[in-house]
């Protein structure tokens, strides 16, 4: 199996050769029935033909255009925080993708862990986990993670998020690409946030916005970057950035998009001795952690995401240490227009 950095590097033409060429061949005849699909499925709701359901209260769906992590949790996070500055009950509705036996996805415990007040519904039916969350907290607001094809749900605000990286998902839907819909589709959007753009500098931002403004001509928007906190462990100890200066680093992931999480390890000016990358949404067993601590074995200490750390449990590989990096949202353009955004939503701006 393919890990997101091969198979980024294959479907992005980084990757040369007979190989690759027949291989992004045997994925273009992959693409073709999938994005038909996709078209045919969005042009039933867009003529009112499938069914659109509403709970009662408004909902705001964050979610993306292609595959994989653009910072959607964060971003999740600050919404909830939006809304409960207002004074106002959020509830969060999930799918639920990769859930274990406690019922709950990693996105799940990493948000409980983050907003422990918020009351989280993970359902594939994500009309009876928002209804649910209604009827059962008394919510006044639901936000929709990971919903921008998810279109059973009736929302008041579409937010979706490209990541810097790669923003049109190399122009293919997936397989060949890693667009989850064409690029039309984003024209359904009411706000679009470029996450991470530190990693562009101002002329291809530029560029990205105004290719959107060509599909999206009336959607807002915004660009966000995911700036490092601080260092928490399993027992909720905290330490500041400082340390990772004076350590040898070792980092692991099982996300959407490793490449974010190294570039934001790299901007802190960390030695990397050693890098590992899981698929996402990644159950590590008894045998990959006895294995990643052979692998900690030359670092000070090992960094992972929130995402992995809650599925992991333990402070530590043998004698390494294990910490998670914390990642806080800050806004670079738009924030007031976001929040005119939502608080319509509210019936305020």
């Amino acid at each position: 199996m393919l890990n997101p950095t091969t198979f980024r590097e294959l479907v992005s033409g980084q990757r040369r050769g007979l190989l690759a060429g027949a291989t992004r061949g045997l994925l273009r005849l992959g693409e073709s029935p999938y994005g038909w699909a996709m078209r045919l499925r969005n042009r039933r709701y867009d003529r009112g033909r499938a069914e659109v359901h509403r709970v009662g209260v408004p909902v705001i769906s964050v979610g993306n255009l292609s595959l994989g992590g653009t910072g959607k949790t964060p971003l999740v996070e600050w919404i909830a925080r939006y809304y409960g500055e207002q004074g106002l009950r959020v509830g969060l509705v999930s799918r639920g993708y990769g859930a274990g036996e406690d019922g709950m996805n990693d996105e799940a415990l990493e948000l409980q862990l983050a907003l422990p007040g918020v009351p989280h519904q993970q359902n594939r039916d994500r009309v009876a986990a928002a209804r649910a969350v209604v009827e059962q907290h008394d919510s006044q607001r639901i936000i929709l993670d990971d919903g921008f094809q998810h279109r059973r749900l009736g929302r008041d605000l579409d937010i979706v998020l490209l990541d810097a990286t790669e923003p049109f998902g190399y122009e293919h839907v997936f397989p060949r690409g890693t667009l989850r819909e064409p690029l039309a589709g984003l024209a359904r959007a009411d706000v679009v946030i470029l996450s991470r753009a530190d990693m562009l500098d101002e002329e291809a931002r530029k560029e990205v916005r105004r290719r959107v403004l060509q599909l999206a001509p009336d959607a807002v928007w915004c660009e966000v970057v995911h700036g490092a906190s601080g260092l928490v462990n399993s027992a909720g100890e905290t330490l500041s950035l400082d340390l990772l200066s004076r350590e040898r680093v070792g980092a692991f992931c099982g996300i959407g998009n490793p490449a974010g999480f190294r570039h934001t390890l790299e901007s802190l000016g960390c030695e990397l001795v050693a890098w590992r990358e899981f698929p996402d949404h990644y159950r590590y067993t008894p045998e990959d952690l006895e294995s990643l601590t052979r692998w900690a074995a030359e670092a000070d200490l090992v960094l992972c995401t929130r995402k992995d750390l809650v599925k992991l449990r333990d402070v530590a590989m043998g004698d390494v240490p294990v910490w998670a990096l914390g990642i806080e949202l800050r806004f670079l353009v738009g924030e007031e227009a976001l929040k005119c955004k939502l608080g319509a939503v509210t019936g305020g701006c």
